[in-house]
């Protein structure tokens, strides 16, 4: 009834609801899996991916996201399942037409509810590849975790289409697919509108930029540089043939203003900096709770704080091989997933006014000062300026859907580039520093449309001020 309620009082605001869809695996709780796991030849068995063991070892040698092997044994059944994620998640068997029926039929119960799409956790990791090899099998001497097995798949565009054929094809409703380890060119094979499958995806292209794909916790300065490279590779890779999701965090990732921006002096600018990258991007712009008023990473300085099962399993395979922690730390505040998943900060009561218990995990370090409450009460709230940004969005069609071409690719400070449609030109100019930089790249017509510093229609500046947010119009 609670949801039901919660549905019809944001359709009746005009606001749409998109479900979270997991279905590359479930809960070891779900009555599958205890049905499951109870014999061989129970009728669930082949809903999850079992094999035998090898001389004593797991079926191969894929690793889990969340560290240490992907399988785990069972001993009722003498097998191993696989769990590309925790143990308590254990993959379903796509090959299995019987779990595609079954998973269709959910999705059309839920749509029928009324909701008006679906997010799709790891969509692209459905299918793996037959016979399961093992990555050592490669042999040519690399670190791999095998994610080539189980990442776009040989049968992964024949699930998808037949998800769209089924489901889908005729609803007005979106989706959008978490795809990692995708290019442009691959994306185009899930998104381009001919395919019949996704209406988007989440690529992580650019939320690599900063940690090394062998260890996300290595500390790497970000590296703005390439950040616009990858930004400038999707923009123009889809232009025309598919379509963008833009975003800069969400529940996986750390908070943006910490990673991307200025944590002290500048944090409201930089924010505001930030925001304005996002809803002047083409494609659709995805903001997470707290994004909106620059909440910052949660700070947590002992890992008792942490919940996220990633931190505490990495955190122990270091402590049990008698390794130092001080820098596991700096690590974890810097780059946990826990960063995001603080409570949203309402306002400076207790739990920040998120809830009259103690919740699952405490608030963040800074909610008595970044909250909502505050952030409307400030005369430069960061809420406020991004309600200007999505009217601009929707007035300015060239914003959404114009040309992408990027200005000073390789300035370490300055992320500037303009949107073209027709005869209508954008000019945005961010910086991503606390440098004042002289800029002389913008023509002498242009006139200030957007801008987080300047209280009125100055002229076009010559200074770019620290984490200045500009854009600025003008006729071709």
């Amino acid at each position: 009834a609670d949801w039901e309620e919660l549905l019809q009082l944001l359709h009746s605001r005009g606001l749409r609801l998109i479900m979270d869809l997991v279905v590359n695996h479930t809960s070891d709780e779900h009555e599958w899996f205890v049905q499951s796991r109870s014999s061989k030849d129970n009728e669930y068995r082949d809903y999850y991916i079992w094999r035998d063991g090898k001389g004593g070892r797991t079926p191969n040698d894929w690793l889990s996201h969340f560290s240490g092997s992907a399988w785990e044994y069972d001993s009722k059944t003498d097998q191993y399942f696989l769990h590309l994620f925790t143990r308590r998640q254990p993959d379903l068997n796509w090959e299995n037409e019987k779990v595609r029926t079954e998973v269709y039929a959910m999705m059309k119960w839920w749509l029928d509810k009324g909701i008006d799409g679906f997010r799709m956790d790891t969509v692209n990791m459905f299918s793996k590849v037959p016979g399961l090899p093992s990555v050592s099998s490669r042999n040519d001497g690399r670190l791999h975790w095998g994610g080539e097995y189980f990442m776009n798949g040989p049968r992964i565009h024949e699930y998808i289409h037949e998800m769209y054929a089924n489901v889908i094809k005729g609803r007005d409703v979106m989706t959008v697919g978490e795809c990692p380890d995708v290019t442009p060119e691959t994306a185009l094979e899930y998104v381009a509108p001919e395919r019949g499958e996704l209406d988007m995806i989440f690529q992580f292209e650019h939320m690599n930029v900063d940690r090394p794909h062998e260890n996300k916790w290595d500390i790497r300065p970000f590296d703005l540089v390439l950040f616009k490279q990858v930004i400038t590779k999707w923009q123009t890779g889809l232009h025309g043939r598919g379509w963008n999701s833009n975003y800069l965090m969400n529940h996986d990732q750390p908070r943006s203003v910490s990673r991307f921006g200025d944590e002290g002096r500048w944090r409201v600018r930089s924010a505001q900096m930030l925001l304005t990258m996002l809803m002047t991007l083409e494609g659709t712009t995805f903001i997470y709770q707290g994004e909106e008023i620059g909440m910052l990473n949660a700070g947590f300085d002992r890992i008792e704080d942490y919940r996220d099962v990633e931190v505490l399993n990495h955190y122990r395979e270091v402590s049990a091989a008698g390794k130092g922690t001080e820098q596991l730390l700096e690590s974890y505040r810097r780059m946990s997933r826990d960063n995001s998943r603080t409570p949203m900060q309402w306002s400076a009561e207790p739990n920040a006014g998120f809830s009259t218990v103690e919740p699952w995990i405490r608030p963040g370090i800074s909610w008595k000062e970044i909250n909502v409450e505050n952030d409307l009460a400030s005369p430069d709230s960061v809420i406020r300026y991004f309600r200007g940004l999505a009217a601009v969005r929707k007035e300015h069609p060239a914003l959404v859907y114009g040309d992408f071409r990027q200005l000073a690719p390789d300035d370490p400070d300055l992320f500037i580039y303009l949107r073209t449609l027709g005869k209508d030109a954008y000019a945005v100019v961010l910086n991503f520093s606390g440098n004042e930089r002289k800029i002389s790249v913008l023509p002498e017509n242009a006139w200030m449309l957007v801008s987080n510093c300047r209280t009125d229609n100055e002229a076009v500046p010559g200074i770019v001020l620290p984490y200045e947010a500009g854009v600025f119009r003008y006729e071709l």
